[in-house]
């Protein structure tokens, strides 16, 4: 989750053009630490995470739901073997698309 919430969260950051020292001082949060949090290193308190969202200019429902819109995404994940599997993977393995519901 971690992970999830951070790729999240510099994905944002990064379409707004802003840097890692801008949302840091406007969520009152430290550089390193809010670098950490974007690298699903440190796992913000729901106060701070607040504060980076706000300071995104995010709403609560755009994360969440941008979270959902994520772990909903079809994965592709390589399959040894398959046939009829979406082509070749990595390493000469084949790849098939899988469904979560």
């Amino acid at each position: 989750m971690r992970d999830l919430i951070g790729a999240m969260l510099r994905r944002v950051r990064q379409e707004q053009g802003r840097t890692l020292r801008e949302v840091a001082e406007a969520a009152q949060v430290s550089l390193p630490y809010l670098s950490e949090v974007e690298r699903g290193r440190k796992e913000p308190s729901s106060e701070v995470l607040a504060a980076i969202r706000q300071a995104l200019g995010l709403r609560l429902v755009d994360l969440v739901g941008g979270m959902h819109m994520e772990l909903a995404a079809p994965a592709v994940v390589p399959v040894q073997g398959v046939p009829g599997s979406l082509g070749r993977g990595p390493a000469g393995g084949h790849r098939a698309v899988m469904l979560a519901a």
